[in-house]
């Protein structure tokens, strides 16, 4: 066996403990050149990027921490809902039937585009929201009834996601504003396209086929079973209401789903949730939040969507018992700025020429790949557990 010198033994441990201490020195100068930043937020110097950045991690999980502190009792809120799966099967009943007495109706009549408009549009964003609901493991306890009934809630929105929008609905929770994983964010290319009034009208008008299309722009999922089995059984589900109530039927679902993601008041809750509507005060300095709630009478027909500050602090707690968590911690919430009206949200986003697509928080790292997909850099997460405190 070779034996090493002493004295290159010793420079070795030396050259070792040098590296250590100007690692150490490194690690403490990004430390304070974080702290130095930390509640900052700036522009890119990229001549095509405006979104804002910030060093900050996202504002929920601190807030969370701080009500159970102040309310433990909290916690008591967390788990399904029940009443969640009644109310899915009666609106895919209610959009059957009257895709089924539409059947015979011009797809350009009135009668098709009014139904379509105030009734369809209406229930698939319910359907929408049930499935974000259902994405939670609220309607269930178990995690496979909750992936198999999304399925069923998707039937009447006519094309299948509810399986894919689960893995990036969740990412979406555990890396609010990271880039490329947040897929709620705009990409660069969109935001620098529609940075115009006739371009954010347009984004708002088919503002659903972005949000089906980005995600997979961003990062792509592996395919498994539950993906396969949500194409299996919108594909079946299709056929037989074409086969059984003719093309019509169908397209009143198609269409519905459209409209229900497009100029719709329902639809404000995509751009009210998360879009800062003030950025120039956030550049100087003033206090900022990245998520807004809506307390109005839409609620009703969308799962309490709008209470959404509340809900990303609290994903475990269903839409039922939003209204109670703002009650009992109802300091955290009452200060907040909020919106009150989700149609003068679509209203202002496209008017105001300070507002667009480029008005959203973005970090460079942190957060967890949720559901197996393929992305460069994040950690990936249990797609099941749900963050509680």
């Amino acid at each position: 066996m070779a034996v090493i010198p002493s004295s290159v033994s010793t420079r070795s441990a030396e050259t070792a403990a040098l590296f250590r201490r100007l690692k150490s020195r490194q690690n403490l100068l990004d430390s304070k050149d974080r702290t130095a930043n930390r509640g900052s937020y700036y522009r890119s110097d990229a001549a095509i990027d405006k979104f804002l950045w910030t060093y900050d991690e996202e504002p929920h999980r601190s807030r969370r921490h701080a009500i159970i502190r102040a309310h433990p009792e909290v916690t008591k809120l967390c788990g399904p809902e029940p009443l969640t799966k009644y109310l899915v099967l009666a609106v895919v009943a209610l959009q059957i039937y009257c895709a089924y007495q539409l059947r015979d109706a011009a797809i350009l009549s009135w009668p098709f585009l009014l139904t379509a408009y105030v009734v369809g549009a209406t229930a698939n964003q319910n359907l929408f929201l049930a499935i974000h609901e259902i994405s939670h493991n609220l309607a269930f306890r178990s995690p496979l009834a909750n992936r198999l009934f999304a399925v069923v809630a998707n039937l009447p929105i006519g094309i299948p996601y509810s399986a894919a929008f689960r893995p990036y609905h969740l990412t979406h929770h555990k890396s609010l504003g990271v880039d490329g994983l947040d897929t709620d964010i705009p990409t660069a290319l969109e935001a620098m396209f529609l940075d115009s009034l006739l371009g954010k009208a347009f984004f708002c008008t088919f503002q659903i086929l972005f949000y089906a299309l980005r995600p997979m722009m961003v990062y792509k999922l592996s395919l498994t079973r539950i993906h396969l089995f949500n194409i299996a059984a919108q594909v079946v589900f299709d056929a037989l209401l074409v086969r059984l109530a003719g093309p019509r039927a169908l397209a009143y679902l198609i269409v519905s789903s459209f409209l229900a993601g497009s100029l719709h008041p329902c639809a404000g809750h995509f751009i009210a949730e998360h879009y800062l509507f003030k950025p120039g005060e956030v550049l100087s300095g003033a206090p900022v939040q990245e998520t807004y709630s809506y307390y109005g009478p839409l609620n009703a027909l969308t799962y309490n969507v709008g209470l959404h500050n509340e809900h990303h602090d609290f994903p475990a707690i269903p839409w039922t018992r939003l209204p109670t968590l703002n009650a009992m911690a109802n300091e955290f919430y009452v200060d907040l700025p909020h919106h009150t009206s989700w149609t003068w949200v679509l209203w202002q986003f496209i008017w105001d020429k300070d507002v667009g697509l480029w008005c959203r928080v973005k970090r460079r790292k942190g957060g967890r790949l949720v559901g197996g997909g393929k992305v460069e850099g994040g950690k990936e997460s249990d797609p099941d557990a749900e963050v509680v405190g």
